[in-house]
């Protein structure tokens, strides 16, 4: 990142995790570059780009209706974030890990998450 100044990733990710606890795709999706990625990790291929990374924000909101997160903890390194949380939507709770990469505009380039599969099936097949 010679050349650029540093970014101020608390601020940034204290925005992003505004953007989401107000449930507002538009809002998330403003904050990633336009050729952002967002993979989740569970067997499906990553998405690319703002607008289906907006979409697949929505699905998430659509499929976990009362979403909220407890967070466990954010550790920041010089353009990324990682954070391991909980996500929680009514009686459904199971624990996830991002990796947030920031691009050096302070956008987020890309969102990796990693879901734990076993509390995830049991937490989905609690509600079946």
């Amino acid at each position: 990142m010679k050349g650029n100044p540093p970014v101020d990733l608390n601020a940034i990710s204290e925005r992003y995790f505004a953007a989401w606890a107000a449930r507002d795709p538009d809002a998330i999706a403003a904050l990633h570059t336009a050729d952002t990625r967002f993979w989740t990790h569970t067997g499906s291929p990553p998405v690319v780009g703002r607008d289906n990374v907006r979409a697949a924000f929505a699905g998430i909101f659509e499929q976990f209706p009362e979403f909220t997160w407890e967070t466990y903890r954010v550790l920041y390194g010089a353009d990324h974030w990682i954070l391991d949380w909980a996500l929680i939507s009514g009686t459904i709770r199971f624990d996830c890990l991002d990796v947030v990469n920031v691009a050096p505009d302070g956008l987020v380039a890309r969102k990796d998450t990693f879901i734990d599969a076993a509390q995830l099936q049991a937490a989905l097949g609690q509600t079946a």
